[in-house]
Formats: C-alpha cells, sequence, structure tokens
C-alpha cells in the first residue's frame, strides 16, 4: 500500500495526502499528525499546500492491518461524503464476529478545555474538545465520520442555500458542555435554527440545511415536529454530547475518577471499593485534572481484610445506610441522564410517530455508541451480584431499555452482537503546547473484550439459577386436571391459619424482597429475549447463530434440547443459557504445547464447572408395584399412584434423609438465600490449570448438591478429584450448609486432620472447628468451597492438626505427606479414574485425560519423593522424631509403585481414547458406579452416596 493510500485510510482526501507528504519528506507518520491537526483542511486539488498551523492533534491512529470493519463504507470512502446519513444496509456483517483477541494502538491528545461565557446562566462553561470528542475509537472508518462532524460543528459560519448568505456561527453553538444534558438540548432547540437576514428562510447551523415549511407545519397524523431530529448531523451532535456526558458522569459517581467539571468525587470512593484498571484515562476530566494541578490520587477507602476469618476484625457497619442512600441517589442520577439521551437514539417505534432522524440515521451514531455507551454498559453488565443489580434496578431497566432500542434498529442492531473494544493500557508519549493550550499525547492500547449480548447472558444465567432458587421444591402439577384432594389434605386446609374474622389467609409464597428479585429476573430473561427476537427480525437467523456460538452457556443432562434456530422466546428455558448434553469435548493432539493444553483445559473447566443434573434416584421395580398396590387400596388411580404422598423421592446424597424430610416445603427466607446462592455460584466458581471447583446441582431441588475440587499445585493433592456432598437445610444462610466429604476409600482414609474418614470436614465456618464462625446472612457457600481449597487442601497438611501446628518442615511433616500423596494415588486418582462416581464421570475423565502428560511427570517425582514407609488410611504414626523422612526407595514396598504404574498405564490409554472403567477380562462391562450398583473394591471413596 502507498503512503497515499495509507493516509486516505486514514481519512485524509488524495489532495491532502500528497500535500502532508511533500512538506513532511514522505513521513507517513508525521503527515498524519499534520493532517488531524488541521494543517491541510482547506487543500483542494488544486490547491497550494502552503497553509497555517492549526491545533495539535486530536488523535492519531497507528498503522495496521485493515480488518473487515475498516471496509465497512468502502465504496463511500472519500472524505466528501463521511458525514452523509448512515444508510441501514451500510452495516457490513461480515466483519461483525471479529475475533476478541484484536487488539489495537490509537495516538490520542487530551488538550486543555477551552472556556464560554454563558450569559444566560452566568458562568464560563467549557467547550467539548477535538481529543474528547475523539477518544476511544480505534476505527479508521468511524474515526474519519467522527472528525468529519466535529470539524463542520466547528466552522465559523453556514451559507444559506437559498441566497448564500453568509451566517456566522461559533463552535459554542454547537459544542457547550452544561451541567446537565437538558439544559443542553434545550440551548439546541432554542438556537439551532437561525433565520437568514437576507432571505428571511429558517436554517439548520448543524447541516446548513433550509429548514423547509413542510417540516414545521405537519399533518395532525404526523409526528410534532421538534427541530433536535431535523438531520443526522443533530443527532450526530446530541447522542455525542450526551453519551461523553453519560461516560463522564458514570466515572464520577461510579468510579470516584473526577468529572470533566471539576467536582470532587472521591466521597463515592470512600463507599465503594474503587478499581483502579477502570482509571485507563477514559475519562477525559480525570485525565486534565491529573495533568494541570488535579489530586493524582484516588483514595479507596480504609483497607479490607481478607475473607473474614481473622476474628479480631469486625467490618464497620456504621454509615451502611447512608452508603446505600448515597448509591441509590447516583444510580437514579445517571438512569435520568441515561433515559434523557435515549429519547434520541434512532426508534421506529418512537412514541408519537417515527421522526427524520429515526430513518436517516447520523454515520457517527454507531461510533458514540461503539466507544461511549459500551464502555458504561460493559462495566454494568460485569457485575457479579444479581443482588445489588436488584437494589439498583432503577439504573440497570433504563439500561435493558437502551438494549432493546439499540437492538430493534437495523443500523445499530449489530453493535449489541459483536465483541467490543476496551483501553487496556495507556502510555504518555509527550507533553507540550500549541499556542496558548497545552496538551498530552498517550498511546492507548484497545483490545477486543465480550460485547453486550455475551454478558447479558452472564446474567441470563444468573437470573435463570436465582429463579429456580426462589421457586423453591415444588410438586409438578398438571394445571389442567383438577383432582380430588385426599382426606390429609383436606386437613390440612381445615388446619390452615385464618384471620380473627374466621377467613383463610392467603398464602404468601413470596416476601417483599424475594417478589423484588423475582421481578428483576424476570426483567433480565425477557430483555434478552426481546434482543435476540429483535436481532432476528433485523440481521436474520443467520446472524443470531453466528452470535449464539459465543455465548456462555450452562450444560445440563437432563434437559431438552433446544434448538438454537428457534425462536428464543418460545424456547421453554430462557435465551440459550441451557444447551443439551455435556459441554463440548476439547481437543488435545500429542503435538499440543503446555500452553496451548492449559488454555484448552481453563475454557472446558469454565464451561463444565456448573450444571444441572438430576440427582434423584429412581425407584426400584419393587416400590412402584408396592406404591400402585397402596394406591388401589387407597381408591387411587393413576397418576396418583406414581406419586404417593407419603413416599419423598430418594437423592444421590449423603443427606438423602434430610432432603426427604423437606420435600416440597417452601421457606421464603430460605429461597432467596439460595437464589442469591445459586446467582453467584453459576458464573463465579474458580477455575485454574492449578485447581478448580466443579458443581453439580439436582435441576429440581436445588438444595441438593454435590462439589468436586481438584488438588492445588503445590500440596500432596495434587490434581486428585474430591468429592463433597452439600445440602443447604431448612434455616440455610442463617445456618451454614452441610457438608460432607466423600473421597474416602469407603471411610477408611483421612486425608486430612480436617476431613475425617467418616467424612467429616472440620472448618470453622461450617460450625464443627474452632475460630470465626458462619455469619447469618452474609457468609457464602463459595467461601466454604475456596477454604476447603485452600486451607484444607494445603501444602503441609501435618500442620492442621493443632498439636503439631509448629512442625512446619519436620521430619514427620514430610512424612505424613508422603502418605497423603500414597493415598492421593491410591484414591483420589486411580479409585476415581477406575471407578469415576457420577454425576462427575466426565469430569474426572476428562481431566485426567488433559492432565495425562502433566500427572505422569509428577507421578515419577511423587515416587522419587517417596519413603517406602507402609500406608496409613488414618494417616497416624507420623509423628515421631525417629521417622526418616525419605529412604528413597521409591515405594517399591508399600504398594505406591503399583498404583503409579497401573495409573500411568491408565493416563495413557485414556490419552489414546481407551475407556479406564473398561477393565481388562470385562467383557466390555464398565465397573458399577455408585449411583447404578455395588462398590468396588478400590472406590472412588463415595460409594455410599445415596444408598
Amino acid at each position: 500500500m502507498s503512503e497515499v493510500q495509507q493516509l486516505v485510510e486514514m481519512g485524509a482526501t488524495a489532495a491532502q495526502a500528497r500535500a502532508a507528504l511533500k512538506k513532511s519528506k514522505n513521513d507517513v507518520m508525521q503527515a498524519a499528525e499534520m493532517i488531524f491537526a488541521g494543517e491541510f483542511d482547506s487543500v483542494t486539488e488544486d490547491a497550494d499546500t502552503n497553509m497555517q498551523s492549526r491545533s495539535t492533534s486530536p488523535q492519531r491512529r497507528v498503522v495496521r492491518p485493515i480488518t473487515p470493519e475498516d471496509e465497512e463504507d468502502d465504496s463511500n470512502d472519500d472524505a466528501e461524503g463521511s458525514d452523509a446519513p448512515m444508510d441501514e444496509d451500510d452495516d457490513d456483517e461480515e466483519g461483525i464476529f471479529f475475533s476478541k483477541s484484536r487488539r489495537e494502538e490509537v495516538v490520542e491528545v487530551d488538550e486543555e478545555l477551552e472556556y464560554v461565557q454563558n450569559a444566560a446562566l452566568g458562568q464560563k462553561l467549557p467547550i467539548l474538545t477535538r481529543g474528547d470528542w475523539m477518544r476511544g475509537c480505534p476505527e479508521a472508518s468511524e474515526q474519519t465520520h467522527l472528525f468529519s462532524l466535529y470539524n463542520k460543528a466547528s466552522e465559523p459560519s453556514r451559507k444559506c442555500n437559498a441566497c448564500n448568505t453568509v451566517i456566522p456561527i461559533s463552535k459554542a453553538d454547537l459544542l457547550t458542555i452544561y451541567p446537565n444534558f437538558e439544559l443542553y438540548t434545550d440551548s439546541l432547540r432554542a438556537h439551532v435554527v437561525r433565520k437568514c437576514a437576507k432571505c428571511k428562510q429558517e436554517v439548520c447551523l448543524a447541516c446548513g440545511e433550509i429548514v423547509s415549511d413542510a417540516d414545521k407545519n405537519r399533518a395532525s397524523h404526523q409526528p410534532k415536529y421538534d427541530p433536535l431530529f431535523h438531520c443526522a448531523d443533530l443527532q450526530g451532535l446530541l447522542l455525542g454530547m450526551g453519551l461523553y456526558m453519560i461516560d463522564n458522569v458514570y466515572a464520577s459517581e461510579m468510579l470516584g475518577t473526577g468529572g470533566a467539571d471539576g467536582t470532587d468525587s472521591g466521597r463515592a470512593a470512600k463507599k465503594r471499593r474503587v478499581d483502579t484498571s477502570a482509571d485507563d484515562g477514559h475519562s477525559s476530566g480525570n485525565l486534565l485534572s491529573n495533568m494541570f494541578g488535579g489530586n493524582t490520587t484516588v483514595s479507596a477507602g480504609k483497607k479490607k481484610s481478607g475473607i473474614g476469618y481473622d476474628g479480631a476484625v469486625k467490618e464497620d457497619m456504621s454509615g451502611q445506610t447512608e452508603a446505600l442512600a448515597a448509591q441509590q441517589a447516583r444510580d437514579t442520577r445517571i438512569g435520568t441522564l441515561m433515559s434523557q439521551v435515549r429519547a434520541f437514539l434512532p426508534s421506529l417505534q418512537r412514541t408519537g410517530g417515527s421522526q427524520t432522524t429515526d430513518y436517516l440515521v447520523s454515520p457517527t451514531a454507531l461510533a458514540h455508541l461503539r466507544r461511549r455507551f459500551n464502555t458504561v454498559a460493559s462495566s454494568l453488565l460485569r457485575n457479579d451480584s444479581l443482588t445489588d443489580m436488584s437494589d439498583r434496578s432503577v439504573l440497570y431497566f433504563e439500561l435493558f431499555s437502551w438494549l432493546e432500542t439499540i437492538s430493534k434498529h437495523e443500523a445499530l442492531a449489530s453493535m449489541v452482537a459483536m465483541p467490543i473494544m476496551i483501553p487496556c493500557s495507556s502510555t504518555v508519549n509527550n507533553m507540550g503546547s500549541s499556542g496558548q493550550k497545552r496538551y498530552r499525547e498517550r498511546t492507548v492500547v484497545y483490545e477486543g473484550s465480550s460485547g453486550p449480548r455475551e454478558l447479558m447472558e452472564s446474567l441470563v444465567i444468573q437470573a435463570t439459577a436465582a429463579k429456580k432458587g426462589l421457586e423453591g421444591d415444588r410438586p409438578r402439577e398438571d394445571p389442567n386436571k383438577e383432582e380430588e384432594m385426599t382426606e390429609e389434605q383436606k386437613r390440612v386446609t381445615n388446619a390452615t391459619p385464618r384471620s380473627d374474622k374466621g377467613k383463610v389467609r392467603e398464602k404468601n409464597p413470596h416476601t417483599e424482597e424475594n417478589r423484588k428479585l423475582l421481578t428483576f429476573c424476570d426483567k433480565i430473561l425477557e430483555t434478552a429475549r426481546y434482543i435476540d427476537r429483535s436481532l432476528r427480525e433485523t440481521k436474520g437467523d443467520a446472524f443470531v447463530e453466528r452470535m449464539y456460538q459465543s455465548l456462555p452457556r450452562i450444560p445440563s443432562k437432563a434437559r431438552p434440547n433446544i434448538v438454537a434456530s428457534g425462536d428464543a422466546s418460545t424456547s421453554q428455558f430462557d435465551s440459550m443459557s441451557y444447551a443439551a448434553g455435556d459441554a463440548a469435548v476439547p481437543k488435545v493432539t500429542a503435538e499440543s504445547s503446555e500452553e496451548e493444553i492449559k488454555k484448552v483445559y481453563e475454557e472446558w473447566a469454565t464451561n463444565a464447572r456448573f450444571e444441572y443434573c438430576d440427582l434423584s434416584i429412581q425407584p426400584s421395580a419393587a416400590v412402584v408395584e408396592a406404591r400402585q398396590r397402596r394406591a388401589e387400596e387407597q381408591g387411587l388411580t393413576a397418576p396418583q399412584s406414581l406419586a404417593p404422598t407419603d413416599d419423598a423421592p430418594s437423592y444421590m446424597s449423603a443427606f438423602n434423609q434430610e432432603a426427604r424430610m423437606l420435600t416440597h416445603s417452601d421457606i421464603p427466607k430460605r429461597n432467596l438465600a439460595i437464589a442469591k446462592e445459586l446467582a453467584v455460584l453459576t458464573t463465579n466458581l474458580p477455575v485454574a490449570w492449578n485447581s478448580s471447583i466443579f458443581l453439580r446441582v439436582d435441576e429440581t431441588r436445588v438444595d441438593i448438591i454435590k462439589a468436586l475440587i481438584t488438588g492445588p499445585e503445590g500440596t500432596p493433592y495434587h490434581n486428585g478429584c474430591y468429592l463433597f456432598d452439600i445440602f443447604l437445610g431448612p434455616s440455610y444462610n442463617t445456618a451454614p450448609p452441610s457438608v460432607k466429604y466423600m473421597t474416602t476409600n469407603t471411610g477408611k482414609f483421612r486425608f486430612n486432620p480436617n476431613l475425617y474418614a467418616e467424612g467429616k470436614v472440620c472448618l470453622s465456618l461450617l460450625g464443627t472447628w474452632a475460630g470465626p464462625g458462619w455469619v447469618a446472612g452474609r457468609s457464602t457457600l463459595l467461601q466454604v468451597l475456596i477454604s476447603i481449597q485452600s486451607m484444607i487442601l494445603c501444602e503441609e497438611p501435618y500442620l492442621n492438626e493443632p498439636g503439631w501446628a509448629n512442625g512446619a518442615g519436620s521430619s514427620s511433616s514430610i512424612s505424613y505427606s508422603a502418605n497423603v500423596r500414597r493415598m492421593v494415588v491410591h484414591t483420589a486418582m486411580l479409585g476415581n479414574l477406575k471407578n469415576p462416581p457420577e454425576p462427575f464421570k466426565d469430569i474426572i475423565l476428562t481431566h485426567f485425560r488433559l492432565k495425562a502428560k502433566t500427572i505422569t511427570a509428577q507421578l515419577d517425582d511423587w515416587l522419587t519423593k517417596d519413603d517406602g514407609r507402609p500406608l496409613s488410611p488414618l494417616g497416624t504414626g507420623y509423628v515421631s522424631s525417629n521417622s526418616s523422612g525419605t529412604n528413597g526407595n521409591g515405594g517399591s514396598g508399600n504398594g505406591f509403585r503399583r498404583d503409579v504404574e497401573e495409573l500411568k498405564r491408565l493416563l495413557d490409554g485414556l490419552t489414546r481414547g481407551e475407556d479406564p472403567t473398561v477393565q481388562p477380562g470385562s467383557s466390555g462391562s464398565a465397573i458399577p458406579t455408585p449411583a447404578t450398583g455395588t462398590p468396588s473394591e478400590i472406590g472412588a471413596g463415595t460409594e455410599t452416596e445415596g444408598l
């Protein structure tokens, strides 16, 4: 590509490119800098190149390979037509789904603000600089549109099309930053249309066109005339200024970075944790205050303690009510501003009828939304607390309204589905001055990230999980069938509490807090359905199919297939969160590098970490027959005989009896706690190559849970699989959950002083050990799981016993860890691989297959470290001072080498596609799993599950 072509791609005309290259002696970057500085704005095909220098460049784009997005408006590439309204078909769908690994560098300039005296307000107001106008735009074609519109708004005059009379204007007429958006629109509405002094025609100062009488005198059935909807240029200015204000106010109010008006927002930061990574220079007000004497640091308030295990530390709860009120006030301000700006989004469903700009969309509209709205939207949609979002519904409901409006218009809809570019780093190149104005030049690196619809899907997953928790355990009933009540039901009805006047009190299944969360969840699901339906209408099925491929999802073995090509609104399940079958089986080859395998493993684990499944145990034929006989004796007919009132389902859980006692229970406070818990667990379980946590939740009884934790690296538990049964009892979360350790080799092995052979888990959070305990209403199951992962499955488990706490590095501790490694290989690895317990069979096999090479090397290392002592099932016998530590015999006499060799053989076969559960001589039949048969001789530690 020639130097001239490169500059043309950046938005210059061919004449400007030639002139700039001549002056810069063919230095493309210097030429681009001069062009964007405005030195060649008046150059035409026949003009000389000696032009007066103007302001410093607000933005220079680093040369990069052309992407499909750059070619979006290839057919209209010259700058002359860059401010033409955007056709609804201009959006090139081929370039929508660029990779999230995309990376762009843009050179941006922060300029010192200019001020203008405003007579009406009696104060000086800042004027939006070119750098602020164009900030955050790494796309070449969008830079061209933005640059063109800003230049047009900065011109000193307009010509009347009727008589060629020059009408003087000022940049302040269109680009003044008012204290609020309403004042800005009022000012525009009053002054944007100006009468020509000569011909008396009214001229729009934004586009320079005459406002016709037909525009002003509309028929009664047409929408009322509003000068702010006159042209695409006005729409671009309104959206540009409005989104600039939203971006600045959001950064000031929510992130505590300070606004463009110089107000101190540090007070907000003291109430909330400040994410310093968000201070990437995207909010110009903070940058300018830092550049020109403002405070360069943001106070994050008092440093918080960790996850709450220091018993001497108590969180200061004073001021919580005030902080919540302040949060709600901030949300209301931002939500109100967003609502005011949303009125100017193009919409063919506008109340009162569509306006001109609803059809002739400004080419800058998409650019404004992609860089400014996406910044705010992605920040809000990344919130991992459904409860927090529900409490801030005034802001989130407005955000959802934006997404619905955007997805409904063909010219904008693609941005909802496509990845976004967010700033990830900023480097100051130089600082200087141009005339009386100071500036700072920065190189900003933008990287691809999840788009609005993909982020929305995470909320859909959380909302769906929360709804399941709120519903509690409810019997399945046929809504079309009216059945006569049994005698037991009649007695229950007669015992129903009555009011003082004898009327039956109406049962309220949801408290106010439950109902609030349920309403918010319904709104999330409704918005996702609306967006998908709108995208199908505006972009077609193929577009939506491709979008679905990038969405996160929760697999579910027990759920029917959801056809992606069907209308999401008609699916039994909201959106595409629940895909049939297991998570996709990851593929690696013998040639795959360790880094490639790690990436595949973490992607697979992220998709497979949370799943709904059927944990119930189907009754035997004899039980079903007995129920039918009893039903016949009582005069019941099918299907009543298949759903007896006295026999609750059984479950594959150590807490089966406790679960059966709560069948069909409805405890609103407990339901709400479980709903909040599930919403967090679905998307926040830790996943890493070194250690991960997987959960399986019963699809109808979400209080019945199974967990699998893979042992952390650097510990004697590394890469083993450790299973736990969990039950959220009737008092949850006032009381902690019930947790039982299941990987015990049928109750024989004690892997840790805190993990008993009978399954007891000693942890202060669970109330089974001394120390800071469960905090009612605040502690979580996620805390429990992470505590087990990090505090129990630790580097020196010997030290977990209080009497041995001072023995770090001792020979006893070394021997204890060696004994743990023998148990891990025998049960947590080999036993689980030969007899993988349900519902984790796929997880266990995939874990060992992907890590086969790593585990093989780990086993060789463990073998050299083994001290050759006999395996001690209960971990005793390692407190003697005469322990030799390691004798280097590699465990030849204690069965450890035999287990290692067998495990290595199974791992090798697993990588070749062999099933380790099929034993030699078994004629292809797998060893029965705990859910379907008898335990094997070497079990997985869960042989008693559900029995």
